[in-house]
């Protein structure tokens, strides 16, 4: 399987952040940057320069803006994201310009910073790269994506990168990184260069083999662009002072979690990825381990199940005497009155009380009548480690059978991931079969869950189920012993940032050639062992279950635990799993503990909270003043008057507390839709207002995680049989395509007048550029002409220019506002035939600027024409009734609410208060015969994104004039308060319902926005 890449505004966005503190910076074909290449001496019956064969070399051209200029720049940047704003170039000893892109684990940074590799080739000409990472694991993986990759990026720039990891014995892949004229990206872990080792040194030295040269001298001479991969595990002295030699153009560094900071200028951290639903969500099923005063009977209350059919059970672990007199533990299930002396054969410790008084599903109790009770996850009694690696494996064995079952369908495959921290618990070369303690403990536990399985109607799932040996589902990658070809523990390194890791190369190398494989349900293996030694190098995408099988230690953060598992999956044609109605049903990471689920929740917490260090955690008038809103009609700072009136509306409705942080208040209100209205003069911005509001940090904000072991399936009633609910989703169960059809001519005139608006329309800022005049120095030495040293700055100006200095450079730029808006030549021709002249002058002022800028206004007005034009065509498929049930995520039954008549489930978890009450009165409304919360999977498609209607509802006929109706639930009915994204939805399922109603229905669907059931029953009446 190939995994498919597509292009993601999130990481689009972080790309263009990069390119844009360079606007400016004239685009420089080859011939501009070629120089000579030193040939070094002449070997032993070698001519010069034969190993090149041409000294021609291509380093990267010289950075022309001014500090002033890139600052500039760099402000521009923050300001539109709203980060802190820079108020000087942080300069180091390794580079002029350091610029920090935060980006949480799972969100593909490494794609972005090679697809920033290409656009800056692209824009500016430049081509040599150096990617360094602070371990072996990290090299290989970033190989492998560089591999994976590359037709993706052929596609897009109808180039590949050349792309190698260094190795000092492989020294003629330098020569071709400096002759070659294309992209060229060297991958090199930092050991290579800052360690002492024979091999490690031989980048400083002269080399017989290399023409008497010094490597890091013809790396260096390319001037390269330093792109540092967790520049925060590459902080230490010795390092920093080796980068130096590299003497990069400048430093991008990469990471979640930057220690030392520099330029920031974006930031996509770890509660920006779950609220953006980019990566997975989590969920722990934590062991809390109890000692009961007074008795020694060991239980372990595992789940609690229901069903339609019958009452509650609870799957209980116990002790049972065997029919030989052992005693075993054994899973059983248990109802209501069962006496666990006799089910164990009168085991003493299960003496007196020991009888089922109550199984609660709603807050997942077992209680006996001794007064005795569990909440599931609670092991009690003689709980040895022993006992509780058991446990946990049988918990990752059941989330696991649970997630398969959802997703199969779907064509997702399900990895379970087990870390462990010895090669012998799962590999036991002494025994006969070669199975470990672990090995043997999984098989056993997988067999007893399989047949419970296997009992089920044979479906899809069952018979692929059948088709999988139980000891072929489970591997293990492991280093490899080269003499013994045996697995054996992985070496690590004992100090410093990479403690606790291995820099087994093979390891390595085996996990990441299995990586797309292992998706395929073609591929037996579902449950991966792998030595804890080796956990940065797993991240494959469908990882859905972790278990850590060791004891936990302070090397390894829970959150670092919790990175292996949270990037999106893909399913069987390698397309992400990112629908963003349906992301977190999909998508949901369960951790396994060897803890209660309150304390690795509570320390996960701590984890993600520590790591939002750069997000401002004071909201007073300070901090809004000059922060950046972006409307439609282009971005609006917020003034001084604007920032007081924010503030007081935060103080008045107690939304903040007396330091000015934000409460859990205005938090709880937001989730149900009840926050208070804004002042009148805010209210335009109104969502732009309250992302400002969230950007400022609070604990109330960090990501639910969910307790593993609450959500249930909710199981369909008679409601769905009935005739009335089978008539309506008939009526509303067709699929349309959108085609958009408008007048050239309409988007010209647009376009034209928005660039030529004397307020609103295309403006460039004039090119600066810097002149340094110096002389030679007094005394002139050979040391100080050879390390460049040998002239002295005497002056330096700033110059601005109306005219580009950089007119030699022929730009196309019909084309690349062409290739900018998806227009054809054409239009784009008219629309630039129709700039007023003192407008289009400002393309020779600055070319980059003016193609950024026409770009951006072309598109704008390109969106509001698209709506204009909209037209939906019905297609031959349908949406089928198995959406209802197929893939259907376990919720949490503790915010069910009352059990409903009149809905086609049991119960219904709402998004808000407004839609709770809704659910009510329709509950009770005798005019209402059946209604259904439409699932996530029910979409129409729309230019600006899928759209999910809330609510289906077939009322009684004779009572109302509209029978089947569509409904949207909304706090507010005022468009004002609306986003704006949400009215183009509405506005396009309208046009959607009525082409169904034209096309298809003799009694109308009716579909409309409510705010309450009392808007509805005026609606339909």
């Amino acid at each position: 399987m190939k995994l498919k890449f597509k292009t993601q505004a999130y990481q689009t966005a972080a790309v263009q952040a990069v390119v844009d503190c360079f606007a400016g910076q004239p685009s420089v074909g080859p011939e501009a940057i070629s120089y000579r290449i030193d040939p070094g001496k002449e070997a032993r019956g070698q001519a010069i320069g034969s190993l090149l064969g041409d000294d021609a070399g291509f380093k990267n051209a010289d950075l022309s803006l001014s500090d002033a200029a890139l600052l500039d720049n760099i402000q521009q940047v923050q300001r539109q994201q709203n980060l802190p704003i820079a108020d000087a170039l942080v300069k180091t000893k390794i580079a002029r310009v350091n610029l920090d892109i935060e980006m949480e684990t799972g969100t593909g940074k490494t794609y972005c910073y090679i697809k920033a590799i290409f656009e800056l080739n692209k824009r500016y000409g430049w081509s040599k790269f150096i990617v360094v990472v602070p371990s072996i694991a990290i090299r290989e993986g970033v190989a492998k994506s560089l591999e994976i990759t590359a037709e993706h990026f052929l596609e897009s720039y109808q180039k590949k990168a050349r792309f190698f990891i260094y190795n000092s014995k492989q020294l003629h892949q330098l020569e071709s990184f400096s002759s070659d004229a294309g992209i060229n990206v060297m991958v090199i872990n930092v050991q290579a260069f800052n360690a002492t080792g024979k091999d490690n040194r031989r980048i400083y030295e002269e080399l017989d083999d290399f023409q008497s040269r010094k490597p890091i001298d013809v790396i260096s001479a390319n001037r390269p662009i330093l792109i540092l991969d967790e520049p925060q595990k590459m902080e230490g002295g010795k390092t920093l002072d080796s980068l130096v030699n590299f003497k990069p153009l400048m430093v991008l560094r990469y990471s979640a979690t930057h220690k030392t900071t520099h330029n920031k200028i974006h930031r996509l951290d770890a509660l920006d990825a779950y609220n953006q639903r980019l990566v997975k969500k989590i969920a722990v099923r934590g062991i809390a381990v109890k000692g009961l005063a007074g008795t020694n009977a060991y239980l372990y209350l595992q789940s609690i199940e229901i069903s339609t059919k019958k009452p509650p059970e609870a799957r209980v672990e116990m002790e049972i005497r065997q029919a030989g007199g052992n005693i075993k533990r054994v899973p059983r299930k248990l109802g209501k009155g069962d006496n666990l002396f006799d089910l164990s054969g009168e085991l003493d410790q299960y003496r007196g009380g020991y009888v089922v008084a109550d199984i609660n599903a709603n807050t997942d109790t077992l209680s006996f009548t001794n007064g005795v009770e569990l909440v599931v996850g609670d092991a009690t009694g003689d709980v040895t480690e022993a006992a509780l690696r058991r446990i946990q494996i049988r918990e990752a064995i059941k989330a696991h059978f649970d997630k398969e079952q959802a997703l199969f369908l779907q064509g997702v495959k399900v990895l379970t991931l087990f870390f462990i921290d010895e090669v012998a618990k799962y590999r036991d070369y002494a025994a006969t079969d070669e199975k470990g303690e672990y090995a043997r403990i999984f098989e056993e536990e997988y067999n007893l869950y399989l047949n419970e399985m296997l009992d089920l109607d044979e479906t899809a799932y069952v018979k692929y189920l059948k088709s999988i040996a139980t000891d072929k589902t489970h591997s293990g990658y492991f280093s490899i012993d080269k003499k013994s070809k045996r697995q054996v523990d992985s070496a690590v390194a004992a100090r410093g940032e990479n403690a606790g890791l291995s820099d087994d190369v093979d390891a390595y190398d085996l996990i990441l050639k299995d990586k797309e494989r292992l998706l395929s349900f073609a591929e037996p293996v579902r449950f991966i062992f792998s030595h804890s030694a080796l956990r940065e190098g797993w991240d494959n995408p469908n990882v859905f279950v972790i278990c850590a099988l060791k004891h936990s230690d302070n090397t390894i953060s829970r959150r670092q635990e919790v990175g292996r598992g949270l990037r999106l999956s893909v399913n069987q044609q390698g397309e992400r799993m990112d629908n963003p109605a349906i992301v977190h049903d999909v998508n949901v990471l369960t951790v396994v503990a060897s803890e209660s689920y309150k304390d690795f929740v509570a320390a996960l917490q701590k984890d993600i909270s520590d790591s939002l260090s750069s997000r401002p955690r004071v909201a007073n008038e300070d901090y809004f003043i000059g922060k950046v809103l972006k409307t439609p009609t282009g971005d609006a700072p917020v003034t001084p008057q604007m920032a007081k009136q924010i503030y007081r509306y935060l103080v008045k409705n107690d939304y903040t507390d007396d330091a000015d942080q934000i409460t859990a208040a205005y938090h709880d209100a937001k989730k149900i839709g009840a926050l208070a209205d804004l002042p009148a003069e805010l209210k335009p911005h109104t969502d732009q207002v309250f992302q400002l509001i969230d950007s400022v940090f609070s604990a109330s904000q960090l990501s639910d995680i969910g307790d593993d072991r609450r959500p249930k399936k909710n199981p369909l009633n008679a409601n769905f049989e009935k005739q009335e609910f089978k008539a309506l989703w008939q009526r509303i169960n067709h699929k349309a395509a959108y085609s958009v059809e408008f007048d050239s001519d309409e988007l010209i005139r647009k376009a034209v007048a928005a660039i030529n608006d004397k307020n609103e329309g295309l403006r460039v800022t004039p090119l600066q550029y810097t002149i340094q005049s110096g002389k030679q120095i007094d005394q002139v030495t050979f040391d100080a002409l050879k390390s460049g040293e040998g002239f002295k700055v005497a002056e330096t100006k700033v110059e601005y220019n109306k005219q580009s200095v950089y007119s030699a450079v022929k730009y196309d730029l019909i084309g690349k506002l062409a290739e900018g808006t998806q227009l054809t030549r054409r239009t784009v021709a008219e629309i630039l035939k129709g700039i007023n002249v003192a407008v289009f002058a400002q393309f020779k002022t600055n070319p980059e600027s003016f193609i950024a800028e026409a770009t951006r206004l072309i598109n704008e007005q390109k969106a509001t024409v698209i709506i204009e034009h909209l037209a939906y065509d019905p297609v031959a498929d349908k949406f089928d009734l198995d959406i209802f049930t197929a893939g259907q995520s376990k919720r949490d039954f503790s915010k069910a609410g009352d059990k409903l008549q009149r809905h086609i489930y049991n119960y219904v978890l709402t998004d808000s208060s407004i839609e709770r009450n809704f659910v009510k009165e329709l509950d009770t409304s005798s005019d209402v015969v059946v209604y259904a919360k439409l699932p996530r999977g029910f979409h129409i498609p729309t230019p600006v994104g899928d759209y999910n209607p809330d609510w289906a509802i077939s009322f009684k006929e004779g009572t109302v004039k509209h029978i089947y109706f569509v409904a949207e639930t909304k706090g507010s009915m005022s468009t004002m308060e609306l986003r704006e994204i949400e009215k183009t939805k509405i506005k396009c399922a309208r046009k959607f319902f009525d082409e169904m109603n034209r096309r298809y229905t003799p009694e109308n669907v009716k579909y409309d926005v409510v705010d309450s059931f009392g808007r509805l029953m005026e609606v339909v009446r």
